[in-house]
């Protein structure tokens, strides 16, 4: 009897034993499963997908919001640039279209300005084309709204005759909702100004 006990003892203890390492195993495996979902996640949070315009998927890795900034600043007014001041006969509208997405009424109001004064109607008389060299830009992200003072020299082709510009532009940056694809850099250009214009020769390039 005594040999009995001891036997459905020791099973007890093996089946002890047995479910124990069962939880054990299940609570380990449970916890790694949480830091692969959590882990993943977070991967997920930090990185971003882009397609282009071929349908490929393209990782996109995302840094600080501080980091991205400037480069987006810096991004947003190359192509406002490029858009409002790189213009020919052919492409002049879209252009324009695609600028005013990235400015406020002050931007708007120089488009107007322009218009009135007849310029892309002699775009259009002449084959005018304008074309971008160069686009430096200063700024200050210091506080919001944030400064810049963008300089850009550009070429109008008049067919034989090619003359190069320096154009100093200012205004202000405030941060907006993206818009994909007409404002992709989720910022806006504020109180914006031509400060100056001038013709470059040989001796003052």
């Amino acid at each position: 009897m005594k040999k009995i006990y001891k036997n459905i003892y020791s099973v007890l203890k093996i089946n002890r034993l047995i479910v124990w390492s069962v939880v054990s195993m299940a609570f380990l495996t449970s916890a790694f499963s949480l830091w692969s979902v959590f882990d993943m996640n977070q991967k997920m949070l930090n990185s971003m997908f882009a397609v282009n315009t071929d349908g490929a998927v393209i990782p996109l890795k995302l840094t600080s919001a501080r980091e991205n900034l400037e480069v987006e600043a810096q991004a947003h007014l190359e192509l406002f640039h490029n858009y409002f001041y790189g213009i020919d006969a052919s492409n002049y509208e879209s252009n324009l279209e695609k600028a005013l997405w990235l400015g406020n009424s002050s931007v708007d109001n120089i488009y107007r300005q322009k218009k009135s004064e007849g310029l892309y109607n002699r775009l259009l008389q002449y084959s005018l084309v304008q074309r971008i060299k160069e686009v430096n830009t200063e700024l200050d992200l210091s506080k919001e709204p944030f400064d810049f003072r963008t300089t850009t020299i550009f070429e109008i082709n008049r067919g034989k005759v090619v003359d190069t510009y320096e154009l100093i532009t200012t205004g202000n940056l405030i941060k907006v909702d993206r818009h994909f694809p007409r404002n992709t850099h989720g910022l806006l250009i504020t109180n914006f100004f031509e400060n100056s214009l001038r013709k470059l020769t040989d001796e003052n390039r």
